[in-house]
């Protein structure tokens, strides 16, 4: 599905969302090009926590929480420098408390 059937489908609702075609842009944008919706969640958190696990299980699957009420999916790489706990959630967390709607987070376990 393109992301904006994901909407019309499933409106106003968090989501947990597998990317199956994507690319990055030259200014580090992911393009999501098919995604398929791997769940519904009740919260942004429950949503987070649902994609935790996902990325836990399968660390080389490109999972997000995201909620539908976005046209546009904005998801940015940020290019991790040092050391990177996947069991350290303070980022996430921080995250999540940010805007109405969450962030939008690379769910790879891998920079690029």
């Amino acid at each position: 599905m393109q992301w904006s059937e994901v909407c019309k489908s499933y409106s106003d609702q968090w989501l947990v969302i597998e990317a199956l075609q994507a690319h990055t842009t030259p200014d580090s944008h992911r393009h999501l090009e098919e995604v398929a919706v791997i769940e519904r969640c009740d919260s942004g958190s429950d949503a987070m926590m649902s994609y935790r696990n996902l990325h836990q299980q399968y660390p080389t699957r490109e999972f997000y929480f995201v909620h539908t009420s976005r046209e546009k999916l904005d998801i940015r790489e940020r290019q991790w420098i040092g050391i990177r706990r996947d069991n350290d959630l303070s980022v996430l967390l921080q995250a999540i408390g940010r805007g109405s709607h969450g962030p939008h987070l690379r769910g790879r376990g891998t920079p690029g």
